[in-house]
């Protein structure tokens, strides 16, 4: 045989091994990227299940207070909840950055200093949720409304609390791939939410005392067994015990923090300009129960993304932090392609269901078909939902929070609202008209932020994580310990 034959003999052959490796790569990428998203999506599905259990037992109750609770929740809770994740995601650069150059001992300081952060920030939110009646009442919202979603505000004060240590755990454990126990504590939270609903609510009379007394117990559940389980020895590693290194240099944290809340705060204060203005429309009570059911089937969805969000922010920070671009990249693919998949699974899913699933959440027929007549833009909205999440966690395992920022400020404040405004009210399409703008500055905002991450010179960001390590992480002689 020639050699020119032999050549071409061994083309099948190469191509075979270069497929091999192809797929030996995207199998451990996946068990990796599965490894954060699998605990980070049921833990998120376990919470939003007992919002969303809680406003379906609500919505038994009466029409207003499943008003009142839709506005209280979407309005007082997702604000404050914005603002705390997106500041808790700062610990997810900085701890998965300082785990992927093995500067394990800084996680738990880090950790330490963002619950020191996270508190101050909930004592300046309080005023907001003392005073949600004339808030609203300030903003043009209906009286009956305003006074059921001011009590229901009260209630989320506790709440409110929880996250402080529910947020910054799972950035802490996921960074180090150990978040399999926030599972363990979601399942027991959600089962202990449903029978004490039932006991309270439904056995006990007790209404929404009842409801919202059980979704208070179930999210400091959670709260109580990660401290346990991290104070108690289960990362050796990363937890050297509390250590006077967390009241020093807070305002690294704090900038980052600040971008990082800045970048998510606008994304989830988006859904809450389309329930307010929702709210000046005619027969408003109607409109913000259909839309908070949307909002929160929608929610549920998007507990998915944010699943490959954590997954896609860990895996960028660990590779950067190690000096792989490739292997960021890579992960960036692997991450982008599962998420968007599921999404177009589930945009098939909600198109068939959109004439009953309105029923789940409520009795009233107007209301569900309300549900029905928005389900269209509820399944777009879902399959958009499924890669732009995923390309946030991307800027915050890399570090481009106030990059993302600005583009949101872009897409959603100067293009998305601007044109619900237009097509709700001018146009007079409601709020489907108010929901096509918002889709539409979704859409820029992921068109995007696709392009900057295809454009990035990943080689570059690992130079740049590289100066963050050297910058942020301190040296071993602080890592003194009060106990």
């Amino acid at each position: 045989m020639e050699e020119g034959d032999l050549s071409e003999s061994l083309l099948p052959l190469n191509e075979l091994a270069e497929e091999e490796k192809l797929s030996c790569r995207l199998w451990a990428e996946s068990k990796k990227l599965w490894i954060v998203a699998g605990p980070a999506i049921f833990m998120r599905f376990s919470t939003m299940g007992v919002l969303v259990t809680t406003q379906a037992i609500v919505g038994h109750v009466g029409p207003t207070e499943l008003a009142g609770y839709a506005l209280a929740f979407t309005v007082f809770d997702r604000f404050a909840v914005s603002i705390l994740l997106g500041m808790a995601s700062a610990l997810e650069t900085l701890c998965g950055q300082a785990y992927g150059a093995k500067q394990h001992h800084m996680l738990g300081i880090y950790l330490q200093r963002s619950w020191l952060i996270l508190f101050g920030c909930v004592i300046l939110l309080l005023p907001i949720f003392l005073y949600a009646t004339p808030l609203l009442r300030l903003l043009g919202q209906e009286e009956s409304i305003s006074k059921a979603a001011g009590t229901f505000s009260l209630w989320f004060i506790p709440i409110i609390f929880s996250h402080i240590f529910n947020f910054t755990f799972q950035m802490y454990l996921q960074s180090q791939s150990r978040n399999m126990v926030v599972t363990y504590f979601a399942v027991i939270s959600v089962a202990l939410h449903l029978f004490l609903s039932w006991l309270l609510v439904f056995k006990l009379s007790m209404g929404v005392a009842g409801a919202m007394s059980s979704m208070i117990l179930a999210m400091w559940i959670p709260v109580f067994g990660q401290f346990a389980f991290v104070i108690g020895g289960g990362c050796p590693e990363t937890w050297k015990g509390f250590s006077w290194s967390a009241f020093t240099d807070l305002w690294i944290v704090v900038k980052l923090s600040l971008s990082s809340g800045a970048m998510i705060c606008l994304e989830l204060w988006y859904n809450t300009v389309l329930v307010l203005l929702t709210g000046y429309m005619k027969d408003a009570e109607t409109a913000i129960d259909a839309l908070s059911i949307c909002l929160n089937i929608s929610g549920w969805e998007i507990m998915i993304s944010v699943g490959f969000l954590a997954a896609a922010g860990v895996r960028v920070a660990n590779e950067l932090g190690a000096g792989n671009a490739k292997a960021a990249k890579f992960s960036i693919i692997v991450v982008v392609a599962t998420s968007l998949s599921i999404g177009v699974v589930l945009l098939a899913v909600f198109l068939g269901l959109k004439g009953s699933i309105g029923y789940i959440f409520t009795d009233s027929r107007e209301v569900a078909d309300a549900v029905g007549d928005l389900s269209t833009l509820l399944a777009f909205t879902i399959l958009l939902n499924s890669v732009q999440p995923v390309l946030s966690g991307v800027a915050v395992g890399a570090g481009w929070q106030s990059l993302v920022a600005y583009v949101n400020i872009a897409s959603y404040y100067l293009i998305g609202v601007p044109l619900g405004i237009v097509l709700g009210y001018l146009i007079d399409y409601q709020v489907k008209g108010i929901w096509i703008g918002m889709i539409v500055g979704t859409l820029i905002q992921t068109v995007v932020l696709t392009l900057i991450t295809w454009r990035m010179d990943w080689n570059k960001q690992v130079e740049m994580a590289q100066e963050r390590v050297n910058r942020w992480f301190l040296p071993e002689t602080e890592k003194s310990n009060l106990g």
